[in-house]
């Protein structure tokens, strides 16, 4: 069901990553606070316990708060109608049941996982940095093409 908030329609967008807790969560984060026209949603397709601390802080460096979010999984959306499906890695576009509910545009948007950054605190920051700010990029203009 579509909802009419100022003449333009809510779009349901779904967020779909491997464990649901770095680039799916950032994405949603993004998302949330970029256009109050969304309704967004993330979710992995082997969800892990708790969202990564290391994509919590470099999303509180933009002013987003991801701290309060919990992995989930797909199959809980699985009935759900969607505007939008986007899988961000490769892994969750292979895997990712199949949805029941009306999709409208299946989207893939490959970011690497930061999750598997090697060395010393600052150098994971910067690569989870680097990650965010690729997704950033990509959400924006994504929204910016939806909108027209």
């Amino acid at each position: 069901m579509k909802m009419k908030v100022n003449s333009e329609y809510i779009k349901r967008i779904l967020l779909i990553c491997t464990g649901n807790t770095c680039r799916s969560q950032m994405a949603e984060g993004i998302l949330k606070n970029t256009n109050a026209n969304l309704q967004v949603f993330s979710a992995g397709t082997k969800p892990e316990d708790k969202v990564n601390p290391i994509a919590i802080k470099v999303m509180q460096e933009l002013g987003i708060d991801i701290s309060n979010n919990i992995p989930k999984s797909v199959n809980i959306f699985k009935a759900e109608d969607f505007d939008y499906v986007i899988t961000l890695c490769d892994n969750a576009k292979s895997i990712c049941p199949d949805l029941t509910g009306l999709v409208k545009n299946n989207v893939h948007a490959k970011f690497e996982d930061p999750a598997c950054a090697i060395g010393n605190m600052e150098e994971k920051l910067e690569v989870y940095r680097n990650i965010r700010d690729k997704i950033n990029v990509y959400f924006r203009d994504f929204i910016k093409e939806i909108q027209n």
